[in-house]
């Protein structure tokens, strides 16, 4: 068992009841705590318009009741995930059409330098100039870039994107996708277009959010055939996401045997559910204490070199 005593950065508030659940969880484990690749932070007015598109139950939602479990302000959200003992966390941010995502990086370089325990995190869109502005967040200390293929509605094998994924491969950054075609499929969703840009850019360092839900097994057999590519486990086996995408027991095996590319990934705030519901049902897979250990915490500290 990895005997590992580190606090996690910033300032922890008071342990409420929920907070105390999480850190039993990594603490029954050994851990110093957890490293969550997915969660969003971004500008207040986006983040506010992606609650209202939840709340209505947008097509992009599969039109689905989604109620947001964390609606705090922003520095109370931080001190939340710093309460549960998360480490390092990530502000995934994204853009849905031309012009935003140079900004949304302006944004997160500040997030970034303001919050210690974020890894700084930027985005991309198919359009004039996003080479120069990737390399230039690249340049900046960008750690972890996020594409969302559904939301931005682009193929990611599009030529525009050609010189940026090879860049990102030669930087080695890697970049957390939505891919998958969960909770609603998109034009360009699938395994089909990531398969294509993993021909071109085999060593990009991707990691498919969500476990590619519900093409579980497709991604499984990317991750299989491309050992740069990872998954997070984003709201998969959660009661929520069983109930319409069910992850199919079968397959169980070939996620135990690449659990050294597993992380975890949450969606917090943007969650129907408490925190800790994710942390359990990654327990109950029964898949072992060495794999929650490394897909909590040891994977993404080695990926993303977190002492």
């Amino acid at each position: 068992m990895n005997d590992h005593r580190e606090a996690p950065a910033g300032p922890v508030p008071a342990v409420s009841e929920e907070a105390g659940e999480v850190r039993g969880f990594w603490a029954g484990l050994g851990l110093p705590g957890l490293i969550d690749v997915h969660t969003h932070f971004m500008p207040e007015r986006v983040l506010r318009k992606v609650w209202d598109y939840f709340d209505a139950g947008g097509s992009l939602v599969g039109g689905r009741e989604w109620p947001i479990t964390y609606r705090e302000e922003e520095a109370e959200r931080t001190a939340l995930l710093r309460g549960f003992g998360v480490r390092a966390f990530t502000a995934m941010l994204y853009p849905h059409k031309p012009g935003m995502a140079e900004w949304l990086n302006g944004w997160a370089a500040g997030f970034a330098r303001r919050t210690p325990d974020c890894l700084h995190t930027a985005t991309l869109y198919p359009e004039p100039g996003v080479e120069r502005y990737v390399r230039e967040a690249v340049e900046a200390g960008a750690r972890v870039f996020k594409a969302h293929v559904q939301v931005g509605a682009y193929d990611p094998a599009d030529e525009r994107l050609r010189p940026v994924w090879g860049l990102l491969a030669e930087a080695g950054v890697p970049v957390v996708m939505h891919c998958g075609s969960g909770p609603a499929p998109g034009a360009h969703t699938g395994p089909g277009p990531v398969a294509r840009l993993l021909a071109r850019h085999p060593r990009l360092r991707l990691i498919v959010a969500h476990l590619g839900m519900p093409e579980y097994e497709d991604f499984l057999g990317l991750a299989e055939r491309h050992e740069e590519v990872r998954l997070d486990t984003t709201m998969a086996f959660t009661d929520f996401s069983e109930g319409f995408m069910p992850f199919p027991r079968r397959a169980l095996p070939r996620l135990a045997a690449l659990g050294d590319r597993v992380l975890l990934g949450s969606d917090f705030p943007n969650v129907p559910y408490p925190y800790p519901h994710q942390l359990r049902a990654l327990e109950r897979l029964g898949l072992g204490a060495d794999w929650l250990r490394a897909v909590c915490h040891d994977n993404a500290a080695k990926l993303f070199a977190v002492a």
